[in-house]
């Protein structure tokens, strides 16, 4: 879909919600902590590798990450890439492809890209993909928590294989979210 006016229409984003809730519903888990263990890890991990995220972002960034909790999660089946490069119109339904990420996380994971993409771009988009899904899955904490992780992955991902347009907008995610934590 991505790249197509498909891309943009909202019955698409309807469908491509049902279609995510249809995946989460398959089976539910709670862990030990362990989503959130790692994924703490894993954020520290980043700012530890060479990037060209401003300093002062790192130091407000691994103070807030420090202090996460670890709780326990109730994960799901997740795409892990969900968002239009990875839907497909087949026989007039939407079909979905590269599952290399999936794995079991909490559901609001799958919401991820497209809020920092296409719901950005087009608000419109969110509140037809929600009203697809049914529900909105995503709570404050654990969602800021999930973009600060976003924001650091993309641009230092991106800097490690030298995308510079997807750096840049692990850039704006980054300032995005120190924004946020100001305010709070």
């Amino acid at each position: 879909m991505e790249g197509t006016d498909n891309e943009w229409d909202r019955a698409t984003y309807r469908e491509a919600g049902a279609l995510l809730a249809r995946l989460h519903t398959q089976l539910t888990v709670v862990d030990d902590g362990e989503f959130a263990r790692r994924q703490k890890a894993d954020t520290l991990a980043w700012l530890t590798r060479p990037h060209r995220i401003d300093p002062q972002a790192v130091a407000v960034l691994a103070d807030e990450v420090e202090r996460w909790p670890t709780p326990q999660s109730v994960v799901v089946p997740t795409h892990g890439d969900w968002q239009p490069r990875n839907w497909l119109a087949h026989g007039g339904r939407l079909a979905i492809i590269d599952f290399g990420r999936a794995d079991l996380r909490p559901a609001y994971t799958d919401l991820g890209r497209l809020a920092a993409q296409q719901f950005l771009e087009q608000p419109e988009l969110e509140p037809a993909f929600l009203d697809g899904y049914g529900s909105d899955p995503r709570e404050s904490a654990s969602w800021m928590r999930l973009r600060i992780r976003e924001a650091i992955g993309t641009a230092a991902w991106a800097f490690k294989v030298g995308d510079e347009r997807y750096e840049q907008q692990g850039h704006q995610m980054i300032a995005a979210v120190v924004e946020d934590l100001g305010r709070g």
